[in-house]
């Protein structure tokens, strides 16, 4: 008598790194509930404590080997949340949403745009060059509309004073969520080699700076990535021709 043995395949999902993502996930959903309860700079600081979350999920997964096709899609979904619907639904109830339809439309530029940019990430990340992100990342874009909300609560700004500036960053990060500038995606930096002992000294520094000023600190951080982005493409751009034209 013969016996087969059929070796049974357990599904299941890898608990570490979806634990980091369903945290980002509930801190996109947290910003939303404190936004419409009033408390905004709470808002502003969930999507930042999002991001960091964001960012450990996979790299855990990586460090851990447990990386899966289930987890980059529900890193995915919970960045569609955090990232592109939180952020604009945050701006929207505290600064715009007097202005109608004006306001309706800055807020959707943004969720659509990182919605765009998610599904163009997944379907071009198998040959995508991973030293660079095609269009601004949507936890950077959150980032700055995050910032500006937390700078202007701790300097007591009126949201009726500064609802057209809202407006245009809003709409000017969805755009470019979905734009083809190139971003540096610092996946290059080797985070366990050797360094300098004077960058050991000024990344200390650079973390008391964040740390004294965070809500400025981490609003000109994150701006100023947004910038290099057109920056990087346009001299990237030149150089190319410039090699072009030396060509017999």
């Amino acid at each position: 008598m013969i016996t087969e043995k059929r070796s049974i395949r357990r599904r299941g999902i890898y608990l570490l790194p979806n634990l980091f993502t369903t945290g980002a996930l509930f801190s996109g959903f947290y910003a939303i509930t404190s936004a419409m309860s009033g408390h905004f700079e709470t808002a502003a600081i969930a999507i930042f404590v999002a991001m960091i979350l964001d960012g450990l999920d996979g790299r855990v997964a990586r460090l851990t080997n447990t990386e899966s096709e289930f987890g980059v899609q529900y890193d995915s979904l919970s960045d569609m949340l955090s990232f592109a619907v939180a952020p604009a639904l945050v701006m929207y109830l505290w600064a715009f949403y007097s202005l109608g339809k004006l306001g309706l439309f800055g807020a959707f530029v943004h969720t659509a745009g990182g919605a765009l940019r998610l599904a163009r990430f997944n379907a071009q990340v198998g040959t995508a060059d991973k030293r660079y992100f095609q269009g601004l990342p949507s936890p950077a874009a959150a980032a700055i509309l995050a910032g500006f909300i937390w700078i202007c609560l701790e300097h007591g700004y009126n949201p009726e004073s500064v609802k057209y500036i809202a407006v245009l960053l809003t709409i000017t990060t969805g755009l470019l969520m979905v734009s083809n500038f190139r971003y540096s995606s610092f996946k290059e930096i080797d985070l366990k080699g050797k360094v300098p002992f004077f960058v050991a000294i000024s990344v200390m520094l650079a973390i008391a700076f964040v740390m004294a000023q965070p809500q400025t600190m981490l609003f000109l951080l994150f701006l100023g990535y947004a910038v290099s982005g057109p920056v990087v493409t346009l001299v990237m751009r030149r150089r190319k021709r410039k090699l072009q034209a030396r060509k017999p």
